[in-house]
């Protein structure tokens, strides 16, 4: 049978149905997205030749994933086909320019320190016998000039590659590596940290499984997680991945992107990484926030 089959009436009479095309309430919008999707679905039912217990089974692990949403999203490519999308758009409207964009992923905690960031700030809370990471550089607008009043919102692994909030062995305090830093006039950073390392997503969830089924690894390079907002510009949403891990021109999140890959000057058990940030001028007042993902919150330590 061939995809003509999805164009006969009785399947075209069911889409509309299904989707409220005869009724002039709910929202268009999503009538209209909704349609589209359940057709290409249909299409790919007979292009594929699924089978009922093939359905199920795609449905049941849909409605298994859960709060891994967050990994499989970016380890299928989602997340950074967003990104890749908003760069064109942003090309087609002439806005080029800027430190890249990259995925956020699903590990940003809401309500961390808000520190001074005047001088060189400590991210890690807790006790870690591993090398120190040293982080500096300055926040800049497309003509090179200073950004005052940045805040520079960071996150990373620890050590062992967990996260604080969401680590499984429960041994990090609250906002361990994790600090929203406020800079003054001249656009400058700098801090310090116990070296992150990369991780993987966890054994036997919905994205390893997936990634096995695809004979892919589930691995991310070590990186450092960064907002970057400041009156007048656009919020940056990006990440450092460390250019001489061995996962770095293979992350199974597709997070690591040219311009994003600086290499680690390793001195001992220490690491010094000088990066800077450009920043894009902001157009409408909705450049400078946020998007509306839903993330984790937590009492501001």
């Amino acid at each position: 049978m061939t995809e003509d089959f999805v164009n006969t009436p009785a399947i075209q009479v069911l889409l509309d149905k299904a989707t409220g095309q005869d009724s002039a309430e709910g929202n268009p919008r999503l009538k209209a997205i909704l349609r589209d999707l359940l057709e290409a679905t249909m299409r790919v039912i007979v292009r594929h030749d699924i089978s009922e217990n093939e359905f199920w089974a795609a449905a049941s692990y849909i409605a298994g994933i859960g709060h891994e949403a967050g990994l499989v999203a970016p380890g299928v490519g989602l997340e950074h086909f967003l990104d890749l999308y908003m760069d064109a758009k942003d090309a087609e409207a002439g806005r080029e320019g800027g430190t890249p964009r990259t995925i956020e992923g699903p590990l940003y905690v809401a309500g961390a320190p808000l520190v001074d960031g005047t001088g060189e700030v400590d991210l890690t809370s807790d006790p870690d016998d591993t090398g120190t990471l040293y982080m500096h550089g300055a926040i800049r607008g497309p003509g090179g000039e200073a950004v005052p009043n940045a805040i520079v919102h960071v996150w990373h692994a620890n050590s062992q590659g967990w996260y604080s909030h969401f680590d499984p062995t429960r041994e990090q305090t609250p906002f361990n590596n994790r600090r929203r830093i406020q800079l003054g006039d001249e656009g400058r950073y700098a801090f310090r940290s116990k070296m992150p390392n990369g991780y993987s997503v966890p054994p036997g969830g919905s994205a390893d499984v997936l990634m096995q089924a695809l004979g892919r690894h589930g691995n991310r390079p070590a990186h450092v997680h960064f907002f970057v907002e400041a009156p007048g510009y656009r919020t940056l949403t990006t990440q450092i991945n460390f250019g001489d891990d061995p996962f770095a021109a293979d992350d199974f999140a597709f997070g690591t992107r040219e311009g994003l890959l600086p290499v680690p000057n390793r001195q001992g058990d220490s690491a010094h990484i000088a990066f800077d940030f450009v920043l894009q001028r902001a157009e409408e007042k909705e450049d400078e926030g946020f998007s509306t993902r839903q993330r984790f919150a937590a009492e501001p330590a």
